[in-house]
This record gives C-alpha cells, sequence and structure tokens, in this order.
C-alpha cells in the first residue's frame, strides 16, 4: 500500500513538474535583477549608472527528481547620452540557459537588446525596447520512459516506445517587445512601470510531427525607490506574468541600509510572496559598484509535501558603472533614482 502511495505521489509530482515546464517560460524571484528578460524596454534604462553587467542562478526543487537549474548573463550600457538633449539609446544581450528533468531537457536562449528612452520634461522617461534572439531545447531521449513501457513492476526503457518523437532537438527565433515609464518628481522619489509580450512571433516548439505554438507571455511590473533618510532606502515591487492560462503574481520588497554613510556600502532584506507558491527571503550587500543579492524560497504549494518546502535558492550580482567622461548637458539625467 505505501509502494502504491509513493506511486501515485511520485506521478502527481512529475505531472506537475511536466505542466509546469511546458507552460511557463524560464523566471527568476529577483526579477529586478534581470531586467533584460523582464522587458527589453529596460535595455539601457540604469536608473543609478550608465552599464552594467549581471549574473542569475536558480537552483529550483533541488530535493525532488527532477529538479530545475536556471542560468543567465546579460549586460547593457547607454549609448549617445552626451549627443542625444533629451534622451539616449540602450544596447545590450542576454544569455539563459536552463536544465530540467531526469532527460536532461535543455534550454539555451540568446537575444539582442535595444531600446531608447525619451524624457518628458524634467521629472518622466517614456522608454520602448525590442529583443530578438535564437532559442533552441533538447532533450535526451534515451533516458526518459513513457507511459507504454510499464511491465507490470518497473517502466523498462528496453521496451519499443511508441511515442511519436521525431527529433531530439529543435531551434526557432524569437521576439519580445515592451515598454517602460518612470516617474522622478523629487530625488527622494522614483517610481517605474513596465509592460512587455514575448514570444510576439508565437514560434513552432515541439519535439514531435506537429505544429504546437510557443504561447505569447505577458508580463507587468510597479517598482519604486523611496529615500527615508540618509540610512534607508525602501524598494517596494510587484509582478504579474501570464501565459498558456499559467499565472504568476509576486508582492514584496526590500529595503536599503547605508554602513558607511556615503553609501559605498550597503546592507539589503526584504521579502516576496508569490501568490500560491512560495514566500521568498531576500538578504544582499552592496560594495561601490558591485551587489550580491540571495534569496530563498520557501514552498508553500501543493508541492510542499513532496520538497519539505524548500523551494528554491537564487543568486544575483550586478555590476552598475559611470562612464569617466560624462558631459550631459542636463546634470539631472546622471541619475534618476534615489541614492545615499
Amino acid at each position: 500500500m505505501n509502494q502504491i502511495v509513493k506511486l501515485s505521489t511520485c506521478l502527481a509530482l512529475l505531472l506537475t513538474v511536466a505542466v509546469s515546464g511546458f507552460s511557463q517560460d524560464l523566471h527568476f524571484s529577483q526579477f529586478f535583477n534581470s531586467p533584460l528578460t523582464t522587458n527589453p524596454a529596460n535595455t539601457g534604462f540604469i536608473p543609478d549608472g550608465n552599464y552594467r553587467i549581471g549574473i542569475n542562478y536558480r537552483d529550483q526543487w533541488a530535493t525532488i527528481p527532477v529538479p530545475y537549474k536556471t542560468m543567465s548573463a546579460y549586460g547593457d550600457f547607454q549609448l549617445f547620452r552626451d549627443r542625444l538633449e533629451y534622451g539616449w539609446l540602450g544596447l545590450g544581450g542576454v544569455v539563459l540557459r536552463d536544465v530540467a528533468g531526469a532527460g536532461n531537457l535543455t534550454s539555451t536562449k540568446a537575444y539582442a537588446s535595444i531600446a531608447y528612452h525619451q524624457l518628458l520634461g524634467q521629472s518622466s522617461l517614456l522608454s520602448l525596447g525590442f529583443n530578438a534572439g535564437s532559442a533552441g531545447k533538447r532533450v535526451d531521449i534515451s533516458k526518459l520512459t513513457f507511459g507504454d513501457q510499464w511491465n507490470g513492476k518497473f517502466f523498462d526503457s528496453q521496451i519499443p516506445t511508441g511515442e511519436p518523437i521525431t527529433q531530439s532537438s529543435i531551434n526557432y527565433f524569437d521576439l519580445q517587445a515592451g515598454m517602460n515609464y518612470a516617474y522622478f518628481p523629487t530625488d527622494n522619489i522614483y517610481i517605474n512601470a513596465g509592460f512587455s509580450v514575448q514570444h510576439i512571433n508565437t514560434p513552432r516548439e515541439t519535439f514531435f510531427d506537429g505544429n504546437n505554438k510557443v504561447p505569447r507571455r505577458y508580463i507587468g511590473f510597479l517598482n519604486a525607490s523611496i529615500k527615508m533618510s540618509d540610512k534607508v532606502i525602501i524598494n517596494p515591487a510587484a509582478y504579474y506574468s501570464t501565459q498558456a492560462g499559467a499565472r504568476e503574481i509576486m508582492l514584496g520588497g526590500n529595503a536599503a541600509y547605508n554602513l558607511s554613510g556615503d553609501g559605498v556600502q550597503q546592507l539589503f532584506g526584504g521579502i516576496y510572496y508569490r501568490a500560491n507558491d512560495a514566500a521568498i527571503f531576500l538578504v544582499g550587500y552592496q560594495i561601490n559598484a558591485l551587489k550580491l543579492m540571495f534569496n530563498y524560497d520557501i514552498n508553500t504549494s501543493g508541492l510542499s509535501a513532496a520538497t519539505n518546502r524548500r523551494g528554491a535558492y537564487e543568486i544575483g550580482i550586478v555590476y552598475t558603472g559611470l562612464y569617466t567622461n560624462r558631459t550631459f548637458s542636463n546634470a539631472r539625467r546622471s541619475t534618476i533614482c534615489p541614492s545615499f
């Protein structure tokens, strides 16, 4: 009886993982530290700098048989800020890689991004961006077993399967677009909202002889940065994503504490909640232009029984820099985000 319960639990878990894997794109809890995957209009939209380089790593559901490991690296920079009086161009790129499941289902994506940012008076900014690139997936079919390979006691990979798999790897062109609006009425308040659409061209993605399309994914976010004092800046945020009926909602925020008095060293702490999925606890440290953040997701969904509430851990590293030869016609353009 216990074996039957364990088998049923395992099959239910695998089904949940499979549905999640094929109905949703790669994602990070630290969406604010993965700007180019959240919205291509973020390319070159760097409130406290002129260029940045970032790395993200996420290890999810390590306690179950089919864990997810997601990695990304990105970079972007501002162009023509000394030539355009009321705007600038942003250029960048991002590479993502995800490995999951017994068949080592591997997803690799590489995108180039471009965005234009236009100042609207002295206190707001409108941005429009696009990214395009190549996406590919591959799976090791020899490591998979299917329903017709059940021999009455266990799944036997030596039994031929009737699954109509025609290829073990696929590649396709992918296109995204987005827009942002930022409002910064004073040096102590900054508000930013954005909306993006991924997979605009709904590319074909299937290992079978079919015409399965990647559904469009819609992402919206709202965040703010509010300087409470010379010691504390709070950063509330909200995130919403929907794709093929699957939805993700995140609410929360973090706070930065000025350790050194001049802002050179900062300590971060925060909490977020992903609806019907996880509570997310975040800590971080920044010295000069380098920021390191770590979060741990405690699973609160139906998978918590199998994962012992161990959802995921994630690391985000961001380096933000300023050009040494800045010659802006408007000094306010050097930074639009509250800082110590």
